[in-house]
C-alpha cells in the first residue's frame, strides 16, 4: 500500500514538473519571438501543403488536414552507469541541437546485470512544439540530413501504423551546432515525428511535402515478351 502511494506521488510530481516546464517554454517562446513571426516551414504548410493534401485526399474541412504535432529527440547514454558526467555532456549537446533544455531520463527499475539502479540517469529527451519544432524541422531537413555520410534517403517504412514516423541518427556531428573538437564521443539519437494523420499513407505524403527525402518509387520494368 505504501509503495503504491509512493509511486502515485512520484507520478503526480513528474506530471507537475512537466506541466511547469511546458509553461516556461511557452512563456519563453512568447517573449523571444517578434510579433507576427512565422517559421519558414510553418509558412510552407499554410501556403502549399494544406492545398496539396486537400487536393490529393479530398478533405472537406481544413481541420481534417494532417499536421505535425510534435518532434521528440531521444538520446540514450549507456556509459552513464560508469560515469554520471556523460549524461551532463549529452544534455548540453542536445540543448545546442534542439534550442531547448532536455529532460534527464532515469531508470525505472534496477538491473544488476547492467549495474543499473532505479533512479539512475541513463539518457535525455526533449519535446519540441510550435515554432521551435518548425525551426528544428527546417534545420534537420535542409542542413543536417545532407551532411550524413553515404546518405541514400530515409526509410519510408518506419511508420508505426498511426501516422507517426521515427528515424535514427548515428552521429550528432551532422548538426552544425556541434563542434568536432569539443565532443568526447560519437553519439546517436532517435528523432520521432508525431503527426495527426490517421493513416501512414497520409503521414508519408505530409512529410514528403515538407521535404523529407524518401526514396522515389519506381515501377518495375515489364518483362520482355518471349
Amino acid at each position: 500500500m505504501a509503495e503504491d502511494n509512493a509511486a502515485k506521488g512520484k507520478a503526480k510530481k513528474a506530471a507537475a514538473d512537466q506541466a511547469k516546464a511546458d509553461a516556461l517554454v511557452a512563456r519563453a517562446d512568447a517573449q523571444a519571438l517578434p510579433e507576427g513571426y512565422k517559421a519558414r516551414m510553418q509558412a510552407i504548410y499554410d501556403d502549399k501543403i494544406v492545398a496539396a493534401m486537400t487536393a490529393k485526399f479530398g478533405y472537406t474541412n481544413p481541420m481534417q488536414v494532417p499536421k505535425i504535432d510534435k518532434i521528440v529527440l531521444n538520446m540514450g547514454v549507456g556509459e552513464a552507469t560508469q560515469d554520471k558526467k556523460k549524461v551532463d555532456i549529452a544534455v548540453s549537446e542536445m540543448e545546442l541541437i534542439a534550442g531547448q533544455k532536455p529532460v534527464v531520463a532515469k531508470a525505472k527499475k534496477s538491473v544488476a546485470q547492467f549495474k543499473l539502479r532505479e533512479g539512475m540517469p541513463i539518457g535525455c529527451k526533449v519535446t519540441l512544439r510550435r515554432e521551435r519544432m518548425y525551426e528544428f524541422l527546417d534545420r534537420f531537413i535542409t542542413i543536417a540530413l545532407p551532411r550524413v555520410r553515404d546518405f541514400r534517403g530515409l526509410n519510408e517504412k518506419s511508420f508505426d501504423g498511426r501516422g507517426n514516423y521515427a528515424c535514427g541518427i548515428k552521429e550528432q556531428l551532422i548538426f552544425p551546432e556541434i563542434s568536432y573538437d569539443k565532443i568526447d564521443k560519437i553519439r546517436g539519437m532517435d528523432v520521432i515525428v508525431a503527426t495527426t494523420a490517421r493513416t501512414d499513407e497520409e503521414a508519408r505524403e505530409l512529410l514528403r511535402l515538407f521535404g523529407f527525402p524518401f526514396p522515389i518509387e519506381q515501377a518495375a520494368p515489364e518483362k520482355a515478351a518471349a
